[in-house]
């Protein structure tokens, strides 16, 4: 594997909303790592994945909401743990749930989730996983056999844990998230995770009381009718990963595969919804 990357630094007005957006479409590029700057983002990618027509199709760069530009820079080597250490801030939610990294300091949130960042955990999840985590804590999840769908790093699993949920499986299709999963699992001191690589083929003759999934538009859209086959009746799906714009679209198809709409939560447009197997 080549060790020369390329850093794409964007310069992004408006930065916030902007960032998220960009770095959500990105993340369906061979983009390792994202690290927010002063001014936007730099993404950073192997140079053998590169290629001219590689943000051809990034929908925000042709947006006239957003003014984005960018240049580029050759680099031999990354030190990933290094630039996270400088540039990884923790998730506070609510001030009851705390995800953080090792070289973080320990809070008194009720719910303490530490996980090791490194390369797959960019601020584009920190929307959609800070609404996902609103959910859980509004719930009683004991008990409750739980999936945890295109898992990342964990976080919505191990919290589920904390909450009382098992048994618990957490199914990722990236290699590099199944082994980083199992990490922080072990990390938080979890018994009740069982970590799988794959996709929705795993989830044949399964069957849940709760399902989380926090992954993307065409993804969900995709594997809703398996969604909905492993929910128990009155089981519960919690949605997130996409926009506003998004949501005839998912709610369609929920609504034709027996689920009914229960919740909302939006934040910088980002959406999670709440639905129960009617």
């Amino acid at each position: 594997m080549s060790n020369i990357y390329l850093g794409f630094h964007f310069t992004i007005e408006p930065k916030e909303i902007g960032s998220e957006i960009l770095i959500a479409e990105l993340g369906e590029k061979p983009f390792e790592s994202f690290i927010e700057t002063d001014n936007g983002i730099v993404a950073y990618i192997q140079k053998e994945f590169s290629n001219d027509i590689i943000l051809e199709d990034i929908q925000i760069l042709n947006s006239p909401e957003f003014k984005i530009t960018y240049t580029i820079e050759e680099i031999d080597q990354v030190n990933w743990n290094e630039e996270w250490e400088k540039n990884f801030e923790p998730i506070d939610v609510d001030g009851t749930c705390h995800v953080r990294a090792p070289f973080h300091e320990k809070t008194d949130a009720k719910f303490d989730i530490v996980i090791e960042p490194k390369m797959s955990f960019g601020t584009g999840h920190h929307e959609t996983t800070h609404m996902m985590i609103q959910h859980l804590l509004e719930m009683d999840v004991t008990d409750l056999k739980t999936l945890d769908m295109g898992c990342g790093t964990a976080i919505l699993a191990i919290l589920a844990e904390m909450k009382g949920a098992k048994p618990i499986d957490a199914i990722d299709i990236d290699n590099w998230c199944y082994l980083n999963s199992i990490e922080n699992a072990e990390r938080n001191n979890c018994k009740e995770i069982s970590v799988y690589e794959g996709d929705a083929s795993l989830l044949s003759g399964k069957k849940y009381d709760l399902i989380i999934a926090n992954i993307n538009r065409n993804i969900l859209l995709n594997d809703m009718k398996q969604y909905a086959e492993c929910l128990n009746p009155k089981g519960i799906l919690l949605l997130s990963g996409f926009y506003n714009e998004d949501i005839p679209a998912i709610d369609e198809c929920c609504s034709n595969n027996g689920l009914k709409f229960v919740k909302k939560l939006e934040r910088n447009n980002w959406v999670s919804l709440k639905y129960i197997n009617s």
